[in-house]
């Protein structure tokens, strides 16, 4: 009982680290769009928490984690609707679900995981997209889309048996995400004034100290995100894990900030945070399974993935004002692959393991976010009109101002 309750209390925090990472993506989007459409982005952020948070415990959590029985392909279970109170006959709390935390709080820190791949897509398609069918693709996309596919790892599905590994979800949460959002940002296309006369023009962020404190708080959360997965309070395990996402993501920043800096010939604040976030997606396939060494290499590969990802999106003309494509979109999958690479599952037959997983959650995101936002393109249209773009979502969805005049009028 006294380990149950450890351990418990280590998930909590972890799943409240993860709650707080919500607070990062939310000033990171805002500090690196423009002031007009600061309310739009905050909505769009709460909407996905609260709503990812019901249909999660409505249908999500039994979708994800079904139960497969043996035999079973693997590809899709339900096990009902709604959260079954696990208890015995006496109505006391069943401590024989888990050696490692309650059925309560494993509900709440995979819900937590949830609302992320959504909150993914809100940051590339900023600043175009109307918030009705956003919240629509949220609804179905995080109700049904994530928790199929993440039982095919974390659920014990066909990937688990396979042997595919993703230890907190590079693939499973960063790449699903990331997935989706490439598909938003195609069918949605530039916002006004990115590209003229075969150029690209940088569409400056209007608050990079918020941006900067979303970073840093969302390398906080990581340790919840990465830490909470080891699922036990395991002395051993939790702290090598925290050590080497850290060294992930500082290695990712410094790789970022110096290949650019050679490229462009100038210290980019931009390219240094989204660096250490590459570095954190990289390494959460793996954090359990590396070395500080491995974790540094990632960290760095991810790091110059980041530079060369953002330089193609903008050559293939796709518009991603966070870069959430390079970052959870190409670092997912490296980070992915470098657990056949690096640490204590490399090898060949690993490799090819998470290739096969790559690339069938590619084929599942892609063909499942282009149904939805294809169909709300033509049903409700899915981009606002060009004034509304001109003048800022805030004004016209919301009817506020992020930072409103408080001089007082003058009589």
């Amino acid at each position: 009982m006294e380990l149950l309750t450890t351990n418990n209390v280590w998930m909590m925090i972890c799943t409240a680290l993860v709650f707080f990472m919500h607070l990062g993506f939310s000033l990171l989007e805002i500090g690196l769009t423009r002031q007009k459409n600061t309310i739009n982005i905050l909505f769009k952020n709460i909407f996905i928490i609260c709503v990812g948070l019901l249909l999660y415990c409505l249908v999500g959590f039994n979708l994800m984690y079904p139960g497969f029985e043996e035999g079973a392909s693997g590809f899709f279970g339900f096990s009902g609707f709604g959260l079954d109170s696990p208890v015995t006959t006496e109505g006391t709390l069943d401590l024989n679900y888990n050696q490692g935390y309650t059925y309560w709080t494993d509900f709440l820190f995979q819900g937590m995981f949830a609302a992320t791949a959504a909150t993914i897509v809100s940051g590339a398609v900023a600043e175009r997209i109307k918030i009705g069918p956003f919240m629509i693709f949220t609804i179905i996309y995080v109700g049904l889309v994530y928790p199929i596919a993440g039982s095919w790892k974390w659920g014990e599905g066909w990937l688990d048996q396979l042997g595919f590994y993703d230890f907190a979800g590079s693939t499973l949460v960063h790449s699903v995400g990331g997935w989706a959002a490439l598909v938003a940002v195609w069918l949605l296309g530039a916002r006004i004034g990115k590209f003229k006369d075969g150029k690209s023009f940088v569409i400056l962020g209007h608050n990079l100290p918020l941006a900067t404190a979303g970073v840093l708080i969302l390398w906080l959360g990581w340790f919840g995100f990465n830490g909470g997965s080891v699922l036990s309070a395991d002395p051993t395990a939790t702290s090598l894990t925290l050590v080497t996402t850290s060294l992930a993501a500082a290695a990712g920043g410094v790789s970022s900030f110096l290949i650019s800096t050679l490229a462009y010939k100038n210290y980019d604040l931009t390219m240094f945070l989204n660096g250490i976030l590459g570095g954190l997606v990289g390494i959460t396939a793996g954090a359990d399974q590396m070395s500080p060494t491995d974790a540094i290499l990632i960290g760095v590969i991810a790091g110059g993935l980041i530079v060369g990802a953002v330089a193609l999106v903008d050559k293939i003309r796709l518009d991603d004002p966070v870069g959430a494509i390079a970052v959870h979109l190409i670092c997912g999958i490296w980070g992915t692959l470098a657990v056949g690479i690096f640490g204590n599952l490399a090898g060949f037959d690993q490799f090819l393991n998470q290739l096969i997983g790559v690339a069938a959650y590619a084929v599942f995101c892609l063909v499942t976010s282009f149904i939805i936002l294809f169909t709300l393109k033509k049903l409700t249209g899915i981009r606002v009109s060009e004034d509304e773009e001109i003048n800022g979502l805030d004004e016209y969805e919301h009817g506020m101002s992020a930072y409103p005049d408080f001089r007082l009028n003058e009589h």
